[in-house]
């Protein structure tokens, strides 16, 4: 009864999700738009691209004005801009996230770190770009005026003070940026090089607007590039609150053969080989049913659906990233079908688990109360984790609730897999009391030891999907970042596996063979 109210609970919720999705509309995808209202956020980041050599980036912001607006006098009070972060992985950026009472925006880049500032003068509608003059890994940016294409490694050069009374106008020279080139004139009045460019942008009445785009054009400018928006204000005071800014930003990243991140380029092709897998696990599975059909509960075959619908999830989440790989954006219709078999998979899984760990079906025929809390709990909560899963995965990253659905994501699925293990802790428990007490202890060390097993593979299997699995997502390179998606299948796989081979239909499997015993002792106590 628990497991067809469970799935009478998934279904309406398959179903409620699916048509939530299409009136929600497409997901999103490499080619991204982003509309942020009076937001008071000082930083925001906008996204995050493995680029390759030939790969680019093109940004179009339009609808960009404060609130209150800046008059002439507002200079030196609110400061905004971007900021192009280039890593080699995906662990944190250590220039940007170093310290959090400052402004990047006033802080002059380090000759020894791979960060572009563009900070917006809205009193005089100009751009100014900022970057060391060592950090030869850059790429050159360039703007989209009115008239022409106008890269700044044409425009004079400008060596900025960096003196604390910067108030003065630095001296403009007539060498260039071009970092492959001739080096650029070093400034004799400070001790970094710190290379500034402007580039006029347009004023409509208090909103801004302007267009730029980099080109990766040789291998040792491949890299993990972050974009971020700031907004600062000097006092850091009570204004800090007030002074509100809108935006709408237009971000189109491409490699040379994808839309797709260097790191995400492999994974249509990865999630169809292992859907593959995972179709062959559940095809050698139904043959063991068949094979043993004496032996067989109704858990076995509840198992066998859960490889299939795995499969599945794969199938849809392949073309999803074909889709995207291709135009920049996926189907709507696949996305769909992937995000309710998805959602499904995440819900039986954690069914099936709480299940076998219950002993349903191989021990009792029936749940206690004890167990069906446990159902009424981790059911709700999966469905909300793939829910908040799925409204991630259909979210800019820059919207504020973008943030607010990862934190409940993370904080729900910590909850499922605590709550997980407390079926198996007490049957663990209620083996170790039988043992000692029913006259079987034979049977009940062996079932205990199965037990025991099984936990350490629940244990291991959280413990590497949601924390090793992830601490090599961000150790590895950028162009590898497609490992954590295969470790991640691969332990799903082999718990699958390893769980189908401990629980088979089979005579002498220490399990089934205490279901047989306790129904005899059933049959014994009735006459």
């Amino acid at each position: 009864m628990a497991a067809r109210g469970a799935g009478a609970v998934l279904a309406r919720a398959a179903v409620l999700l699916g048509l939530g999705l299409l009136w929600a509309g497409p997901a999103g995808a490499r080619v991204h738009h982003l509309t942020l209202k009076d937001d008071v956020r000082q930083k925001v980041h906008l996204n995050t691209f493995g680029f390759f050599k030939d790969g680019f980036m093109k940004v179009n912001v339009s609808n960009l004005s404060l609130k209150p607006p800046v008059g002439p006098d507002g200079k030196e009070s609110v400061s905004v801009g971007f900021s192009l972060d280039r890593t080699r992985n995906d662990g944190f950026s250590t220039y940007l996230d170093e310290e959090v009472d400052y402004c990047i925006l006033n802080k002059e880049p380090e000759k020894d770190v791979s960060v572009v500032i563009l900070r917006l003068d809205l009193t005089t509608a100009v751009v100014k770009v900022r970057f060391s003059a060592e950090a030869d890994s850059l790429p050159k940016i360039s703007f989209v005026s009115e008239e022409n294409v106008t890269a700044l490694n044409t425009k004079p050069l400008k060596t900025s003070e960096q003196s604390s009374d910067s108030g003065k106008t630095p001296a403009k020279t007539n060498q260039n940026i071009d970092r492959e080139g001739a080096k650029s004139k070093p400034s004799t009045t400070s001790s970094q090089n710190i290379k500034e460019q402007e580039h006029p942008i347009h004023n409509d009445k208090g909103t801004f607007s302007f267009q730029f785009f980099f080109n990766i054009s040789s291998d040792n400018q491949e890299g993990l590039y972050s974009l971020y928006f700031h907004k600062c204000v000097a006092d850091n005071g009570p204004a800090n609150d007030q002074q509100l800014f809108s935006l709408d930003i237009e971000i189109t990243e491409k490699n040379p053969e994808s839309y797709l991140s260097a790191g995400e380029i492999p994974l249509p092709k990865l999630y169809i080989s292992m859907a593959i897998f995972f179709f062959l696990s559940g095809t050698a599975w139904i043959h063991i049913l068949r094979k043993r059909s004496n032996d067989v509960f109704k858990i076995h075959w509840l198992m066998a659906a859960l490889p299939f619908t795995k499969s599945l999830s794969l199938v849809f989440h392949a073309i999803d990233y074909h889709y995207i790989s291709s135009q920049g954006f996926p189907i709507e219709g696949w996305a769909v079908v992937y995000y309710i078999t998805h959602l499904l998979k995440g819900a039986l899984l954690f069914i099936t688990i709480a299940l076998i760990g219950t002993g349903w079906a191989f021990i009792k025929h029936i749940l206690s109360d004890k167990d069906k809390k446990i159902f009424m709990i981790v059911i709700p909560l999966q469905v909300l984790a793939n829910v908040a899963y799925i409204i991630i995965e259909s979210t800019e990253e820059g919207t504020t609730e973008y943030g607010l659905w990862k934190e409940i994501l993370f904080l729900v699925d910590l909850l499922c897999c605590g709550a997980i293990l407390f079926p198996v802790v007490w049957s663990i428990r209620h083996l170790q009391e039988a043992s000692a007490t029913d006259g079987k202890a034979a049977i009940n060390l062996a079932k205990l030891k199965l037990f025991r097993h099984y936990y350490v593979m629940i244990v291991c299997y959280i413990y590497f999907t949601r924390i090793i699995a992830i601490l090599i997502k961000i150790a590895v390179p950028f162009q590898w970042k497609w490992l954590y998606q295969l470790l991640d299948e691969m332990a799903t796989l082999v718990f699958f596996v390893l769980t189908g081979y401990k629980f088979r239909p089979a005579s002498d499997n220490p399990y089934l063979q205490l279901s047989q015993d306790d129904e005899d002792d059933l049959e014994m106590e009735a006459v």
